[in-house]
């Protein structure tokens, strides 16, 4: 019961991208706080990786309690995964911006699942039977 529960809530939502959003988010946030030995630079050019990673981390989870604004929090990932190569450490070292690009990709083409139309889908003054009928799994509409 609860895996199907489970399942059910990741299959309605940008899971993957999401996810991969926030551990960039994290990736890049964590890093400047790493043992001076492990970071690239100290001090103030750490406050952007610190920002960057905890805005990717929002987007993440806005892609997942709120799948209508998948779009924009996958815009925004990928923008400030690439910006994050600049201004943090090469993005994570380069970790956290391909993490953060893979995620905002997934999210913003990630499609919900559309049900079977309610009396079939023959457009008005068509026969059914000349209506291509396939199966699209991220629910695409004809």
């Amino acid at each position: 019961m609860l895996l199907s529960r489970w399942r059910r809530w990741r299959r309605g939502r940008p899971f993957w991208g999401g996810l991969f959003a926030i551990l960039a988010g994290a990736w890049i946030c964590v890093l400047p706080l790493a043992p001076l030995k492990i970071m690239l630079q100290q001090g103030v050019a750490g406050i952007p990786s610190v920002l960057m990673g905890a805005i990717m981390t929002v987007l993440g989870l806005t892609a997942w309690f709120s799948p209508r604004q998948r779009p924009l929090a996958g815009f925004l990932t990928t923008l400030i995964a690439t910006a994050a190569l600049v201004l943090s450490n090469l993005g994570g070292f380069l970790i956290g911006t391909l993490l953060g690009i893979l995620g905002g990709g997934l999210m913003f083409a990630w499609q919900p699942y559309a049900a079977p139309r309610a009396g079939g889908s023959a457009a008005p003054g068509q026969s059914p039977a000349a209506t291509p009928q396939h199966h699209d799994p991220q629910g695409a509409q004809p």
